[in-house]
């Protein structure tokens, strides 16, 4: 499920880019549990706050 909703949300970006006409660069998805297939998918920012402090 995250690795489609991942690269349905790229796909979305890339799409608003262009009818937009600007550069979006920056794509923030993922947290410490799904890093790697966000990462994969085009992820610029990562939210990793358990991997860093651990669980609440």
């Amino acid at each position: 499920l995250a690795e489609r909703t991942f690269t349905a949300l790229r796909r979305l970006r890339d799409e608003l880019a262009v009818s937009c006409g600007t550069p979006l660069p920056e794509l923030s998805m993922g947290m410490t549990g799904d890093l790697e297939p966000a990462i994969a998918a085009g992820s610029t920012l990562v939210r990793v706050g358990t991997a860093l402090f651990g669980a609440r």
